[in-house]
């Protein structure tokens, strides 16, 4: 009897194993079966060879806090004198347009909109201004979506973005086809092309450039270059200035063999890891850490250190769900970073960690890192300020284009012209040179018929067709 219990025992653990271990592997499948469309183009490997450096589409984001948001449409302080001289300048603009004078009118449109960028009269005449006269659809569409925003009953604006919307949707579709097309190129390209390894070493120099430049690092690139190439020091700039350089080289290599190649969830830790090494070099105690003090960034009001954590669980979620994997990468890209970036989530570095997030997203579909210009800095807040305040198709499209443009940079550095320089044409006559050490010889050339190469010392001549 004993020895039957123990069967009957045994068969039952065995069963119990089976069990767990098939439902197991259906939940890991079903996991898998979402990440992998994350790899169907192969991912872009941001990190040049070491030797070269030793010496349902989310398109109208709320925002996403549930404490603290810079805008509040119901607390909006209108200046009544400056809505009195916007409206003022409305009229006068539509009187101008009525008579023909379309620059007049588009000034004083632009005045009116500076004046007071909330007063729904404003944003419709001024969006169908541009629709009628500039053809500028995606911007008056932009103007109806900030209008219904600012004024959900505005019967005017709900008619005009109905009949924008469907079109500007197009638009923006087309420009992201446009963009995969070219990523498909730079994908083909052989990953042992020289073209291809210098443009990858001249990216990654210019990404960290233009990313510490954003948040007002003064070094040129080329002393980021000799930074990264060397790890000495540059005379006359600040310790700080060097290791925010270092720190992004340093992230940077964190994501590129980790996250790049992983087939899995980013996690909170993941994050934290950026972080940890953006700012490593620069405050190591509060890098990898969320802040525990209220911070203000202009005129945006971050959530409280409190609602961090539950709001960065949300985001994680997010980031994880079947909704963000099917969204096309680029948007998919933008909305992390700005999802992130609202968040704000640390003392300092929070830029740094969004776009390092957001560029590693990009890569594992097969996109190179995007380089948002230091120059275009007032542009990339602005889009984010919009955002803000309920519309983040503008931040998409500013990514789209930075993205396009990154593309465009790749393929003209790694096309390879098969014409010929002049002078190095093999049916030129190779009796044209130039004699450089005896100053008295004469210089023969192709309309020296009754010249011979034969009478010319070789060891005395610079040959050009050589």
């Amino acid at each position: 009897m004993g020895r039957l219990s123990f069967f009957v025992v045994f068969l039952a653990g065995v069963a119990c194993a089976v069990f767990i271990a098939s439902v197991s592997h259906l939940i890991g499948f079903q996991a898998e079966s979402v990440w992998k469309t994350k790899f169907k183009h192969k991912t872009f490997s941001a990190i040049p060879d070491d030797d070269q450096i030793r010496v349902s589409e989310d398109i109208h984001l709320e925002v996403a806090l549930r404490a603290g948001s810079d805008v509040n449409v119901a607390d909006i302080n209108r200046n009544s004198a400056a809505e009195t001289e916007a409206e003022g300048s409305l009229h006068a603009a539509l009187e101008m347009k009525r008579q023909g004078k379309v620059d007049k009118a588009l000034k004083l449109f632009e005045h009116a909109y500076i004046l007071a960028p909330l007063h729904p009269d404003v944003l419709n005449h001024y969006g169908e201004f541009l629709e009628d006269t500039q053809k500028d659809i995606i911007k008056a569409d932009q103007l109806y979506f900030q209008a219904i925003t600012f004024s959900p009953g505005n019967s005017r604006a709900l008619v005009n973005r109905q009949r924008t919307a469907h079109v500007v949707e197009r638009l923006d579709l087309a420009v992201l086809q446009r963009v995969d097309s070219k990523r498909d190129e730079v994908s083909a390209i052989p990953d042992h092309a020289p073209g291809l390894r210098r443009a990858k070493k001249e990216a990654y120099f210019q990404h960290i450039y233009h990313t510490v430049g954003i948040e007002g690092n003064t070094m040129t690139l080329s002393q980021t270059r000799s930074i990264l190439e060397t790890r000495m020091a540059v005379g006359g700039k600040s310790l700080v200035e060097h290791n925010e350089i270092l720190g992004l080289d340093a992230a940077m290599k964190f994501i590129n063999s980790t996250l790049v190649n992983r087939l899995g969830m980013i996690t909170i830790e993941d994050i934290l890891e950026i972080h940890r090494r953006v700012l490593g070099y620069v405050d190591p105690i509060e890098g990898g850490s969320f802040r525990r003090t209220q911070v203000y960034v202009g005129g945006h009001i971050p959530p409280s250190p409190t609602d961090i954590y539950p709001l960065m669980e949300e985001f994680i979620v997010w980031l994880n769900s079947e909704q963000a994997a099917r969204m096309h990468p680029v948007r998919y890209a933008a909305l992390a970073h700005y999802k992130l970036v609202a968040i704000h989530p640390f003392s300092d570095g929070n830029g740094r960690t969004s776009r390092l997030l957001m560029n590693s997203i990009l890569m594992q579909a097969g996109f190179p890192p995007v380089i948002i210009l230091k120059q275009d800095r007032s542009h990339y807040y602005k889009h984010l300020e919009m955002a803000n305040r309920g519309d983040v198709r503008p931040f998409v499209r500013f990514i789209a284009e930075c993205t396009e443009r990154t593309l465009d940079l790749f393929l003209w550095a790694t096309t390879e012209y098969e014409h010929e320089f002049p002078a190095l044409e093999t049916n030129k006559d190779s009796s044209r040179t130039i004699f450089v050490n005896d100053d008295d010889a004469p210089i023969h050339s192709e309309e020296d018929s009754t010249s011979s190469p034969d009478q010319v010392d070789s060891s005395s001549c610079l040959n050009l067709s050589d």
